[in-house]
């Protein structure tokens, strides 16, 4: 068996409208469900972030989602002209420049772009 990367992740909402307006600010379109869905599917490039309306057990901290971009601070600024609070972006001693953003349930979601050709990148930012 080949694992050849990550298809879709899946996250739980409890409002399916703030939701889909948070991700399609971030740029991601909807390809499946909408607003009134209770399952939503948005592509982010060849990849999905699904949405599934119920309640989440809310826990301190429960990972995150991190997401390869080419230029971390011009997504920033991006997210920050739509009206979104990021966390600063910063740079990693792993050889990554990233920040987090959280959606309206609390799912951490984390944009990196890598700033070094160390080959020994982790990715437990």
């Amino acid at each position: 068996m080949n694992i050849n990367g990550i298809s879709a992740i899946t996250l739980t909402v409890e409002d399916m409208s703030a939701a889909v307006l948070f991700y399609t600010k971030l740029g991601m379109n909807v390809s499946y469900g909408g607003v009134d869905s209770t399952f939503t599917t948005l592509r982010v490039g060849q990849d999905a972030i699904n949405l599934m309306l119920g309640k989440q057990i809310k826990a301190k901290w429960w990972g995150r989602v991190i997401l390869r971009v080419d230029c971390v601070d011009s997504i920033h600024r991006m997210f920050k002209d739509a009206g979104l609070t990021p966390e600063p972006p910063r740079d990693a001693e792993w050889g990554e420049r990233y920040f987090h953003i959280s959606d309206p349930d609390g799912n951490e979601l984390s944009f990196a772009q890598v700033i070094s050709s160390d080959k020994n990148i982790r990715y437990d930012s």
